[in-house]
């Protein structure tokens, strides 16, 4: 019986994981993403991993995805696609066909690899493996490759500061 649980529990908690993912924020619909990224004036962030088997991408699922600062960016900033090639989790045939496609598509040969995409599916930014500092450096990363044009805010900082560090008299520069 502890012997049908240590294997049950993890791939248990594992499933729940991903659905987890899937529920905040993250689609496996490319087309859809796309499509709304154009809408909503976002870029795109496609997360190629192996949620059921790679050790690295469960270990940046729980350093980085996982984290509030990196889903209040994302939420402003990003449409999520995940493109999941698992080995127990059971996917449509048209997902496994589009993970696949895309897959070749930007030339993905190690999980996790993430590619940031313009709205207009420029590549602005890929990062094959996993990345060491948690949610600030890969925020740190997407943010030094894309600067969002709309509403939400990526660098009022910088604005901030060109702003309070004019000398009197002379207008910020934009």
């Amino acid at each position: 019986m502890k012997t049908i649980l240590k294997r049950i529990l993890p791939a248990a908690l594992l499933l729940l994981i991903s659905a987890a993912a899937y529920a905040e924020g993250w689609t496996e619909h490319y087309d859809d993403a796309v499509q709304q990224a154009q809408t909503d004036d976002k870029a795109i962030l496609l997360n190629f991993t192996g949620s059921d088997w790679c050790p690295w991408c469960k270990k940046m699922e729980i350093e980085t995805l996982s984290k509030p600062e990196f889903k209040e960016y994302a939420q402003d900033n990003l449409e999520l696609v995940m493109l999941d090639f698992p080995n127990a989790r059971h996917q449509s045939s048209s997902i496994v066909a589009q993970n696949k496609k895309l897959q070749q598509k930007y030339k993905v040969d190690g999980f996790p690899t993430f590619i940031l995409l313009s709205k207009d599916g420029k590549v602005l930014w890929k990062q094959v493996g996993y990345l060491e500092g948690g949610s600030q450096a890969f925020l740190g990363q997407l943010r030094k490759h894309y600067h969002h044009s709309g509403g939400a805010s990526t660098g009022a900082g910088d604005d901030f500061d060109a702003f309070f560090n004019n000398k009197p008299g002379q207008s910020p520069t934009p």
